[in-house]
């Protein structure tokens, strides 16, 4: 019994391992149109009887301001072209900090948060991190760092309903994504460690 049990369990993750695999490389080439952060906040608007339009239009990275992309390195993970999804030198202050932070300090990159805001939930248990870092890990073995922060900036949240680099210059800017000005690329990257409570299109004296 014991016996069949193991080898169910067994084939069960390489199962997953495998699914996870088809996916991954299958998001190398496609648009991702649709993430369970998208499904997550949807029902909690609903919960909330709030009527929040999603906003999402998936672009090439060509078409994306080349100081939005500065602006993000800069903001959430300045060493992203040289690491290979988790910056150590990083990891290593956050924890030197957090032993006398009230509120920790996070450490993760933007394959990461790529990772977290494709394939999985948000929170801080450590399943949820230890299968962000086995994205991480396989997004950076077969996807580019281009492609990486492609659908990183198609994906992350920008504000209320309003998801990638398109939908923010478009709702608060009223201009495309490839138009988008060092300032306004300035003021959307501030925003990313809490885009719910901060808003790009009218900053709080915290953002600037």
């Amino acid at each position: 019994m014991v016996k069949k049990v193991f080898k169910a369990l067994f084939y069960t993750l390489v199962a997953l391992f495998l699914l996870s695999l088809l996916v991954i490389v299958l998001y190398r080439y496609v648009p991702i149109r649709y993430t369970p952060l998208m499904a997550i906040r949807k029902v909690e608007y609903k919960r909330k009887k709030e009527n929040v339009v999603r906003h999402h239009h998936w672009v090439p990275l060509e078409h994306v301001s080349a100081h939005l992309i500065h602006a993000v390195v800069a903001s959430e993970d300045q060493r992203f072209f040289e690491h290979k999804g988790f910056d150590m030198e990083e990891i290593r202050k956050a924890r030197r900090e957090n032993i006398t932070r009230r509120l920790p300090r996070g450490a993760s990159t933007i394959t990461q948060q790529t990772a977290k805001n494709v394939f999985l939930w948000p929170g801080r248990s450590w399943v949820r991190k230890g299968l962000e870092a086995y994205f991480a890990f396989l997004m950076e073995r077969f996807w580019s760092k281009e492609r990486i922060m492609e659908v990183y900036l198609n994906s992350i949240e920008m504000g209320k309903g309003i998801y990638g680099a398109e939908a923010v210059a478009r709702q608060h800017f009223h201009r495309r994504a490839s138009q988008l000005t060092k300032a306004q690329a300035a003021l959307i990257a501030a925003t990313l460690p809490n885009p719910l409570r901060f808003n790009s299109s009218n900053p709080s004296a915290y953002v600037l």
